[in-house]
């Protein structure tokens, strides 16, 4: 394999304000992946054996209950961190990730994370600047679970992702990767009919058009109104 160079990484999140040397050192140690469509990238409850950065495509964050029911808990776009077990003090991963689409990552031995970490503070930081977020966003989650209607956390889900990977098209924002409303059922703790019902009555309402394993949003800022409670004016 020819070397990494450092421009795979230099513009991205989690090396933020490291210098060239610095740059060279980590991916010198990295080795590049590529995992296809529906394949795990790593188990829930496998040993943590590596830490991940995506290069390109999506993967879907799956935790299973112990009765066995499967919750997405989020998708990880280019440019994201995955797999950082050492950073939550685990040695096994709490999570399985899944390629949504063919995907490429970086990986290293789990073991580097924590000597990147003290050798390089900005990457610690920004390493734990992600764990704090992905906490923050578990917790909002529970809170809407707790607090909010059906409607307004499939609203929710969709801006969500939509900021995540929306790809302007002339019909509105394209959730660009495979998208079932299972997915969407599973993201939001409701069932495959209540999406179902919500998007037929959405896509009536011309705030968004679906198809198989693809969601536009037409009419962002109405569904922003739905998602936060509030009605329209007439």
């Amino acid at each position: 394999m020819s070397r990494l160079d450092r421009s795979l990484i230099a513009h991205m999140a989690p090396f933020e304000g490291l210098n060239p040397t610095e740059l060279d050192r980590m991916i010198g140690q990295a080795r590049a992946l590529r995992i296809t469509k529906d394949h795990a990238v790593f188990d829930q409850e496998q040993d943590a054996h590596s830490f991940f950065l995506l290069l390109d495509g999506y993967v879907r964050v799956i935790k299973t209950t112990p009765d066995g029911e499967e919750v997405t808990v989020r998708y990880i776009s280019p440019g994201e961190l995955m797999g950082i077990a050492s950073a939550l003090g685990r040695t096994t991963y709490p999570a399985s990730a899944i390629a949504v689409v063919d995907c490429v990552a970086l990986a290293w031995p789990s073991g580097m994370w924590s000597e990147f970490a003290s050798a390089f503070p900005n990457f610690g930081a920004n390493t734990y600047r992600t764990v704090g977020n992905r906490l923050q966003d578990a917790h909002a989650r529970v809170v809407e679970m707790s607090t909010e209607q059906v409607d307004q956390r499939v609203a929710h889900a969709l801006l969500k992702l939509v900021r995540q990977s929306g790809k302007r098209t002339e019909e509105g924002f394209l959730i660009d990767f495979p998208l079932s409303r299972q997915d969407i059922a599973e993201m939001t703790g409701t069932t495959l009919h209540t999406v179902s019902r919500l998007l037929t009555a959405w896509e009536e309402q011309g705030l968004v058009r679906s198809g198989r394993q693809k969601v536009t949003v037409v009419e962002p800022h109405r569904l922003l109104m739905l998602a936060e409670g509030r009605t329209e004016k007439t």
